[in-house]
């Protein structure tokens, strides 16, 4: 019973220590508004206003489309140099989570960004990939039917041999920066606020489910219950290579495998 109540509710660490000065708490709530201001909360006010748009639409959802990694630029050496442009700002973008802990005298260890546990956080990387991958695509094709969902196209790049690499690249980028924002960055300030676990984790979980609302209600829910689990298991583990591995990999069986099956079959959107 003690190892579901951990589960279910657990008690938050002792370190980071909760702040009570007044003034650093208010640091703290202004750094947060700042960095999300600038990276996955406006995206995610981008991405509703995205859904409202697709609401307001005379089709259905199910008959509109949205693709994920487009093509910038009608040169194909420009379009490669323009798609590694955007995986270098979303690592930068986790970069300034880390920086700005670090700053505050957390270290990477204490979030769990060291190499300390390999076989570990591989296994662990390896169980979430199956836990959300297959029920996962199994509620996008759901909510795609019910017409609760556009159709989602991982990617539109057209054949070049760097493509593969830049879908990888790409899934790594999004990986790195949702992770370490949403839950690394995100969950210790709120510790720091003194947000109780449950709570910061809903907030989490919410902020996560957001800013895939572009895709539709059910690109929300399957990724509000993403950032539950993966919240939860940081909150458990301490680890968060295991969350950064398992959605590079999901990422990548997305991306890449949509880019090479999409002219072959005739289920996918």
């Amino acid at each position: 019973m003690s190892i579901g109540r951990d589960w279910l509710n657990p008690a938050a660490p002792a370190r980071p220590a909760v702040v009570a000065e007044p003034a650093e708490r208010r640091a703290l709530v202004l750094e947060l508004v700042l960095v999300f201001s600038i990276t996955l909360g406006l995206s995610g006010a981008r991405s509703l206003l995205s859904l409202l748009d697709s609401l307001l639409r005379p089709e259905p959802l199910n008959e509109q489309q949205v693709a994920i990694n487009v093509s910038q630029a009608a040169i194909g050496v420009l379009d490669l140099l323009k798609q590694l442009l955007s995986v270098v700002q979303l690592v930068g973008w986790g970069a300034l989570g880390l920086y700005l802990l670090w700053r505050g005298g957390i270290k990477l260890a204490e979030i769990g960004l060291d190499g300390g546990r390999k076989g570990s956080d591989a296994r662990w990387a390896i169980g979430l990939t199956a836990l959300i991958g297959i029920p996962g695509l199994a509620l996008y094709f759901a909510a795609w039917q019910l017409g609760l969902n556009l159709a989602v196209q991982p990617s539109t790049l057209g054949e070049s041999w760097w493509r593969p690499i830049t879908l990888t690249l790409a899934a790594f980028g999004n990986a790195f920066a949702e992770e370490v924002l949403v839950v690394g960055y995100l969950l210790t300030r709120l510790r720091q606020l003194g947000l109780r676990e449950n709570s910061g984790l809903l907030a989490a979980a919410v902020l996560r489910g957001s800013y895939h609302l572009y895709q539709g209600i059910g690109g929300f829910v399957g990724n509000l219950v993403m950032g539950l689990v993966f919240g939860r298991i940081w909150q458990r583990t301490n680890r968060l290579w295991p969350l950064v591995v398992a959605h590079t990999l999901l990422d990548v069986f997305a991306f890449v495998g949509y880019a090479l099956l999409r002219d072959h079959v005739s289920w996918l959107p």
